[in-house]
């Protein structure tokens, strides 16, 4: 047994392999890879055009008192008419309903107003409302008023000076 360390790099080519990655085995998995994504592309549509035959198949007829159906009564043509449709109609524009609603919000949210005017109750902006609250902090109620009778400070009774006991 030899005392004397042995070098990392014995074969003296630099400290890294000088052989490269062929270009071929890159190109060939690339190709397969390819490949194995217009398979993959294939089999799921033709997965889904197989499952909406079978959810064609299976759909309930249209009631023979109904004119004017549309084949496919799960997606609404847009020269379909409204009148078709019978009322109450609960969301014709969801998206343009809820945008009114969220405008409303937030014009309530930064305006001026009275909520009851015969009351005098007003509401102000909440960034008005935060300023004022950062100056005079949060309002604070007495114990008191939570409904807790406060606790009486007992006095002591006055002590008479009684002389030693004879």
């Amino acid at each position: 047994m030899s005392n004397q360390p042995n070098p990392a790099n014995s074969n003296g080519n630099g400290g890294y392999e000088r052989s490269d990655i062929g270009a071929a085995g890159v190109l060939y998995f690339l190709l397969g890879l390819a490949v194995a994504g217009f398979l993959v592309y294939f089999i799921v549509d033709g997965l889904y055009h197989y499952l909406d035959k079978r959810s064609e198949a299976e759909q309930a007829p249209v009631n023979p008192l109904v004119t004017n159906a549309p084949a496919d009564t799960r997606r609404i043509p847009k020269d379909y008419p409204q009148g078709a449709f019978p009322n109450p109609k609960l969301e014709e524009d969801e998206r343009g309903q809820l945008n009114n609603v969220r405008l409303k919000e937030e014009e309530t949210l930064a305006s001026y107003g009275y909520i009851d005017k015969n009351a005098g109750t007003v509401r102000i902006p909440i960034d008005r409302a935060m300023d004022l609250i950062a100056q005079r902090g949060l309002p604070v109620r007495s114990q008191s008023a939570t409904g807790e009778a406060p606790a009486a400070p007992s006095k002591p009774a006055p002590e008479t000076k009684k002389g030693p006991k004879k």
